[in-house]
């Protein structure tokens, strides 16, 4: 989740409504970005455009936003001493010739600590109000949308969402599951197969959930193994199938890479059935292998073998920041130069016209457990779809946390 960025969309939207600078000839530009290093006379920002170098002047004022309440009337006088590395400005003024440096009038500042602090506020209110699943059903006339959530086990529990008076929609844009980057959107958007996240509050049998926010985006997922690797271009491409064509997946500078760690695997195989796609059977059917009852596996006392105590509780815990939507993001992370062909892998994406050519939003790779697990066909080196697959990777297809 971004909610800096939520914030400087605020700021930037009330700063397009007001005049701060009066009548002139010249627009401004306001300009957003990290920080990179801060001498008596410049900052070296980060923007997503590049980097550039915001002048500081006599004249330049400076504000400290308070995250918590982002508006141009509750900033706060603030110093450029208060300005270190890593925080997130704002800055207006009128750029030079070639864009790359920036003369400042104003810069808005929002410390990492103000921005950690808000993340935990927002991560908190998610885990404790929030839900998350796929769309099963959507009753448009009623206005209500049947959502189905699948465990680590496999098992599937459906929860009725009825948005509240006022709920908030918002829709997911294309090659992207960032919040900040989410259109306004309406219940006339979402559709079944929609990944879905809601903020609310759950009924007491836990079978209806009363929304206030609804974030959906239409999401698909691509097994496959790795036919090349292209690390100058970007691409990886993903072997066909006598009746499904070569997929090409794009990593962009957007894309999230990480590799299942073995602890995981270990892990599951104490939650129900062995090593994962061991012997043919799907994870959650039965015992542990060899262990009547599905006890703990050896040499771990109940935790991960290798694993640090608490390590698989932690990935394991249900719900918000700890459950499996938050699960990919604690996985090793890798880049496209330990991607080989031979490999399998997993590749998160927008719904598009092409589906031969796909960029991706998440990709995983060590995936061989889940796929032989859901495949009692025994046909893994298949391209396809998750959801026609049928098996689970814990918050694979998660949504970026609002």
């Amino acid at each position: 989740m971004s909610p800096q960025s939520i914030i400087w969309t605020i700021l930037i939207a009330i700063l397009a409504c007001v005049s701060i600078f009066g009548q002139t000839t010249i627009k401004p530009s306001v300009v957003t970005g990290d920080v990179i290093s801060i001498s008596e006379k410049e900052i070296q920002l980060k923007t997503d455009a590049g980097d550039i170098t915001v002048e500081l002047e006599e004249k330049t004022t400076f504000k400290r936003v308070p995250p918590e309440n982002p508006k141009l009337d509750a900033a706060i006088d603030a110093a450029q001493a208060d300005i270190g590395e890593g925080d997130k400005l704002l800055v207006t003024g009128v750029f030079s010739n070639d864009r790359k440096r920036l003369p400042a009038r104003a810069v808005y500042l929002m410390t990492q600590g103000d921005i950690s602090k808000r993340r935990e506020e927002e991560a908190r209110k998610w885990a404790t109000r929030g839900t998350s699943g796929r769309v099963k059903e959507v009753d448009h006339a009623a206005g209500k949308i049947t959502m189905e959530t699948r465990g680590l086990t496999g098992a599937t529990t459906t929860t009725i969402i009825t948005p509240k008076d006022k709920a908030v929609f918002k829709r997911y844009a294309k090659d992207s599951n960032k919040y900040s980057e989410a259109e306004a959107s309406s219940i006339a958007s979402v559709q079944p197969g929609d990944m879905i996240r809601a903020l609310g509050d759950r009924s007491a049998d836990g079978t209806e959930f009363a929304a206030e926010e609804i974030v959906t985006g239409a999401f698909h997922s691509v097994v496959g193994v790795i036919k090349s690797v292209d690390a100058a271009t970007g691409e990886v491409v993903l072997e066909g199938a006598e009746d499904e064509p070569e997929v090409v997946v794009v990593i962009g500078r957007q894309s999230a890479l990480r590799k299942l760690p073995a602890e995981l695997l270990t892990m599951m195989a104490g939650f129900g059935g062995g090593q994962p796609g061991a012997g043919g059977r799907p994870m959650g059917q039965g015992g542990q292998q060899g262990r009547p009852g599905g006890g703990p596996p050896a040499g771990g006392q109940g935790r991960p073998m290798g694993g640090a105590p608490g390590e698989g509780q932690r990935m394991m815990r249900p719900g918000g920041a700890g459950g499996v939507d938050d699960m990919f993001e604690r996985f090793p992370a890798i880049n496209i130069n330990d991607l080989k062909p031979g490999d399998m892998i997993a590749v998160s994406s927008t719904k598009g016209d092409d589906q031969t050519r796909i960029t991706a939003i998440k990709l995983l790779a060590g995936v061989e457990p889940f796929v032989q697990a859901a495949s009692a066909e025994g046909g893994t080196r298949r391209v396809r779809t998750a959801q026609s697959g049928g098996f689970t990777i814990p918050g694979f297809d998660g949504l970026d946390f609002p």
